[in-house]
């Protein structure tokens, strides 16, 4: 699995919970998207200065991944409004982008070393 990873702050003046409504409008329009999680920082608690936001995107394949970014840049079924309205909601400083992978997966899968004993 891909997990595609955001962190973003929302602008000031935007409420949380009409960012997460309106995020997941874009989200559930994403065809070859697996599923996706939306978080939020619980009272401020981390160990380095990471936004309060964080979506993941899970995609089985980069092929997916592509294939949804094709569809926001086509604007299949007018996204593009939603896609906007994400750089709209967030304050677009702090926003940071991860692509994860599941490890070991079956590209490469974990060896059993002769070695442990």
């Amino acid at each position: 699995m891909n997990v595609y990873t955001i962190y973003a702050d929302v602008k000031e003046g935007i409420d949380a919970r009409t960012f997460v409504a309106n995020m997941k409008l874009f989200l559930d329009k994403l065809p070859t998207m697996h599923a996706y999680r939306i978080t939020r920082m619980k009272l401020g608690f981390r160990s380095m200065d990471l936004p309060e936001f964080r979506i993941d995107m899970e995609f089985e394949s980069m092929q997916a991944l592509d294939d949804a970014m094709s569809h926001v840049v086509a604007n299949v079924d007018d996204i593009e409004t939603e896609h906007v309205g994400f750089n709209q909601w967030v304050d677009v400083e702090t926003i940071q982008h991860f692509l994860y992978r599941d490890y070991p997966d079956s590209h490469q899968p974990l060896e059993k070393s002769s070695n442990i004993t």
